[in-house]
């Protein structure tokens, strides 16, 4: 049975991050009986936050942050091949404090280790769609990257390209940023490696996906590095928060294809007279279900995990 969680309550972990939707404390060292050499370590929680037009909505959606969390941990696990991740298996029960029921958080968190964050948010994009596609309609680019003239809406792209952004904080808007300027930002070996990772994780998801009848538009990582500098994938991975799904059978070139995430609810505030800033509307419970229902077929379709 899914539990519903708005905010992460821990007594005795030192909160580091409240973000849109996860709740990262700081773990002690030695915790669940981990080995020294991972280093410090962090307990992330996803949490049924849910925002729209970068704003944290009232009102959550029972059961997502455990969808989320699912999600992520089967696609580490099928891309750990390619890229290292942050999880270290260490079971999340063993590490909360006592009097928390551990059932509410079994599904929702992992123990992962603290990676020092690069400061780019790393996007493949397969498909013409969302800022790309703004960004192309107005300077025939997206992200310093020149594409073929006449491309409409949604159209696939001739080879998948790799568009930085910037990382913005909670209420702020991501910018896309060209190589360059990421290079200038983290140094040209790290962006290259980071560019090199992404490419090879949206190859390896879309083919996947593909083969089950979605097709994946585009997607944003999250990497750290290491004691060493060794490259991690981290965060959250190829979920509906930070992928764009589509059903193939629904796809059309020139349109804006359904999602498999929160559409239904950008779809219900575009109708209210509501400026898009903090504090948002609630939702109603319709636009609740029907979410919620889209992103357990997400998990289904992708993951083979059914929910109730």
């Amino acid at each position: 049975m899914a539990t519903t969680l708005l905010e992460a309550d821990l007594p005795g972990l030192i909160l580091r991050h409240r973000g849109k939707v996860r709740d990262v404390f700081d773990l002690p060292p030695g915790a669940g009986g981990s080995d020294p050499a991972l280093g410090p370590l962090l307990l992330m929680v996803a949490t049924d936050r849910l925002s729209a037009f970068d704003v944290v909505l009232p009102d959550p959606i029972p059961g997502k942050g455990e969808m989320l969390c699912q999600v992520s941990n089967f696609w580490f696990a099928q891309t750990a091949h390619i890229v290292p991740n942050h999880l270290t298996g260490i079971d999340v029960a063993s590490v909360l404090p006592p009097g928390v029921d551990p059932a509410l958080y079994a599904q929702r968190a992992v123990v992962a280790k603290k990676l020092k964050p690069v400061p780019v948010e790393a996007i493949a994009r397969g498909y013409l769609i969302g800022s790309g596609w703004k960004d192309y309609q107005r300077t025939g680019r997206v992200s310093g990257i020149g594409l073929p003239d006449g491309l409409r809406q949604a159209e696939k792209l001739p080879q998948p390209i790799f568009t930085p952004s910037t990382k913005a904080a909670v209420g702020d808007h991501d910018e896309n940023i060209d190589f360059d300027t990421m290079v200038r930002t983290v140094g040209a070996d790290l962006a290259e490696q980071v560019r090199d990772a992404t490419l090879r994780l949206y190859a390896f998801a879309a083919g996947y996906a593909a083969k089950r009848g979605i097709l994946l538009a585009d997607t944003k990582f999250e990497f750290g590095t290491d004691a060493d500098g060794r490259l991690h994938v981290m965060d959250e991975m190829l979920t509906p928060d930070s992928s764009r799904y589509w059903p193939a059978d629904e796809y059309a070139v020139g349109t804006s294809p359904p999602s498999f995430d929160k559409q239904f609810v950008r779809d219900y505030l575009e109708t209210l007279d509501w400026d898009k800033t903090a504090p948002g509307p609630r939702l109603p419970a319709d636009v609740i279900a029907r979410t919620r229902a889209k992103y357990a077929e997400a998990l289904q379709r992708l993951a083979g995990i059914s929910v109730d």
